[in-house]
């Protein structure tokens, strides 16, 4: 061990290092103190003529950064030193190589971890801390430390947000609830979540925060004084029992009981789990006995036990809960566990640091916290982008959970509202990806049944099934948003492709010419001054609306043909109405095969089309907008919707009596809507889905010798 070195002053950032040097002197050995002190020398000269908003000097904050780590974890110091370094690359003119070259390749590694992507072009801000943050959980995946740093470092930002703007200050604090409280519970840091949502909700609601702090101090007397008398009467029962346990009272925290609060829609005086009795055994037999001896002392309320020792949470966290009927009818919360799943509670992934010399259960919660990251950025190797990967990621953090069994016994963990098609995606993403039903119990449910605990499911699979866009509306885990998401993506970009290539060959007829003639090396030339490496590419762009048919043909095709300068008159473009997702039918005029029509292309959507006569396609071409004529395919297939405005007598049975005229028809109403109602008659939009037009027609004509039918049409834009 060495001493503390002298600093030749005493400036703040000295008094920090050297109570820093003093807090690793426990456990470090005297040449990792040494590389400590580097750290700070070098921190120190990089972060020189830079200050916070308080005023103090930039070191001070990795400094105290370290010493949370120190204190708090017994971070090794490769740890440490990144704590101090973490802000250089970032804020000063230090590069990652000469960081490594300086503190070896695990330090730089740790600090690349934790620095924020700053050069990212055409990206909004929103976009840029979700990629930072994507960057730091993939950092994650190498090394688990990357996260305590940065965890560490929102930590010490959150003690200090006093001189920032309000509006910055709330914001900084919405973001650490959404992302870092998460993140710490789901590594099962427990304490220094607790912290950072005081913090958050005091930066965040300082009224309502002060409000209830008063409350607490208040009725702090009257609800100690029975959770003093349940805690005395249990030690006493233990000591008879001849059972050597720790039983002590914690207060809930100010955070805890306002999302209770919220949650639940009470009044601060109807939350009666303010105060918790907590019991630390010896082992687990001795939990389980514990219990027995608590429900013969004061009796339990019936679905308020859980059993985290059989089925621990993900993040580690073990440990018995009951909730029992104390003193003068009130309840009290009763948690049983061992000293070691205490520690595991309270640190989580950090214990690995802080009691590894002493238990071997730091290790396994560092690999359990390892296995989700890993698990989570497979589900999201085919992840759009940041945001969506971000998305995903709040998902992820863990929810509450709930326990289902498969038929043959398996347990399945999912999180609080899972549904059946969730289950399917958690036993495997193929068996998602082809679900059409489940059964619970033995009964048949539809996709979207929210699972309970303890039920029994099965995922019902047809080899025809294929994921729906509708499916992202009532999926809540992680993993089936991605692969429902992923699939459709790639639905999509194949789809795009194929509208492509269709569209450029009528362009390229228009100019005599197809791909199938255009010489190898002037398609290769010409893609590559369009920008694109593949001509798939370019037909997906095109596909998507990005890139105009018309001109990529004139692109393609040799200077000297002639060019269709109108661009979307020639050979019409065929719509067979079932391209799927890059073909969409304008909501506005309902076109239907049949219908004359036209296309517009609307980038990064694909191709709209419009009946001819549509008001809107109208003012579209009035405005010169890019538009492609276009027939329908013979033949067409699918049911396509329609609406029809209906004027009708009003009285009994008439909406029976339409609705079996169009079902003998063989269309299905979707959606039925009075818009006009009066003592006689009421005028109706009734939306149906149909063939063709002859389909229509032959509905309408059925529909016209009703009596209950004044006046049928079609509706327009």
């Amino acid at each position: 061990m060495t001493a503390a070195p002298a600093w030749k002053s005493e400036r703040p950032q000295d008094v920090l290092a050297r109570t820093l040097i003093e807090a690793v002197s426990g456990y470090l050995d005297p040449a990792q103190i040494e590389t400590v002190e580097r750290a700070y020398r070098f921190a120190d000269t990089a972060h020189a003529e830079q200050f916070r908003l308080s005023g103090e000097p930039f070191v001070c904050h990795p400094l105290e950064v370290a010493l949370i780590l120190a204190q708090e974890m017994r971070m090794d110091a490769a740890g440490i030193a990144a704590a101090i370094l973490h802000d250089v690359i970032e804020d000063t003119q230090v590069t990652k190589a000469q960081l490594a070259e300086a503190f070896g390749q695990e330090v730089s590694d740790l600090v690349d971890g934790v620095t924020k992507l700053t050069q990212l072009d055409c990206k909004s801000k929103q976009e840029v801390q979700a990629e930072s943050l994507r960057k730091m959980i993939l950092a994650m995946a190498k090394d688990l430390r990357v996260v305590l740093v940065k965890l560490a470092d929102r930590l010490h930002n959150m003690r200090t947000l006093g001189p920032m703007a309000p509006e910055r200050r709330r914001r900084f604090a919405r973001e650490t609830l959404e992302i870092y409280v998460p993140l710490a519970e789901r590594l099962g840091m427990h304490r220094m979540r607790l912290e950072l949502e005081e913090l958050a909700m005091r930066a965040m609601y300082p009224l309502r925060y002060r409000v209830l702090k008063k409350a607490i101090k208040r009725a702090r007397g009257n609800r100690k004084e029975v959770v003093t008398a349940v805690e005395q009467a249990i030690s006493q029962r233990l000591q008879q029992a001849g059972l050597h346990c720790t039983v002590s009272s914690r207060e809930k925290h100010i955070y805890s009981i306002y999302k209770k609060m919220r949650a639940k829609g009470l009044a601060f005086h109807q939350v009666y789990d303010v105060h918790a009795v907590r019991i630390l055994t010896q082992n687990v037999d001795e939990c389980y006995r514990v219990l027995g001896l608590v429900h013969g002392l004061y009796k339990p309320v019936p679905g308020r036990f859980k059993d985290y020792i059989a089925l621990p949470k993900d993040n580690g966290y073990q440990s018995l809960h009951t909730v029992v009927v104390g003193p003068y009818g009130v309840p009290v919360e009763v948690q049983i566990r061992t000293h070691d799943m205490h520690r595991i509670a309270e640190h989580g992934i950090a214990s690995h640091w802080l009691y590894k010399k002493e238990i071997g259960q730091g290790d396994a919660a560092r690999a359990r916290a390892y296995a989700w990251i890993n698990e989570f950025l497979e589900h999201q190797r085919n992840a759009g982008g940041s945001l969506e990967f971000l998305d995903n990621l709040k998902v992820d953090l863990f929810p509450s959970e709930i326990y289902v069994f498969t038929p043959q016994g398996d347990i399945v963990k999912l999180p609080q509202g899972a549904t059946a098609l969730d289950f399917a995606y958690a036993v495997h993403t193929e068996i998602g990806d082809h679900c059409v039903g489940g059964r619970i119990n033995g009964q048949l449910v539809p996709l979207h049944t929210v699972l309970d605990n303890g039920q029994t499911v099965e995922a019902i699979t047809e080899s025809w099934a294929r994921p729906d866009p509708s499916w992202l509306n009532y999926v809540v885990t992680a993993k089936a948003r991605s692969a429902i998401r992923s699939f459709l993506r790639n639905l999509k970009t194949q789809e795009a492709i194929a509208l492509g290539r269709r569209m450029l060959e009528v362009e390229l007829g228009k100019l005599g010419a197809s791909l199938k003639t255009l010489p190898q090396d002037r398609l290769d030339l010409r893609l590559q001054a369009m920008g694109f490496s593949r001509l798939e590419d370019l037909l997906e762009a095109i596909g998507f609306g990005n890139r105009m048919a018309w001109l990529v043909a004139r692109q393609l095709a040799a200077p000297e043909e002639s060019v269709d300068e109108a661009g979307g008159r020639g050979a019409p473009l065929l719509i067979k109405g079932t391209e799927g997702l890059v073909v969409n039918l304008a909501r506005c005029c309902r076109p239907i095969p049949g219908d004359a029509i036209v296309g517009f292309c609307n980038p990064g959507k694909g191709f709209v089309v419009h009946r001819r006569e549509c008001k809107n396609a109208l003012e579209f071409q009035k405005k010169q907008v890019d538009w492609v004529l276009a027939e329908w395919d013979e033949p067409t297939d699918g049911e396509f919707p329609v609406e029809l405005r209906v004027v009708l007598w009003d009285q009994p049975g008439t909406l029976a009596k339409v609705a079996s005229a169009i079902a003998e028809e063989g269309a299905n109403i979707e959606n039925f809507q009075i818009t006009q109602q009066d003592s006689h008659t009421s005028t109706d939009i009734i939306t149906l889905t149909v063939k063709d037009r002859a389909h229509l027609a032959r509905i309408i004509r059925r529909l016209r010798k009703l009596q209950v039918v004044l006046k049928i049409s079609r509706t327009r834009a």
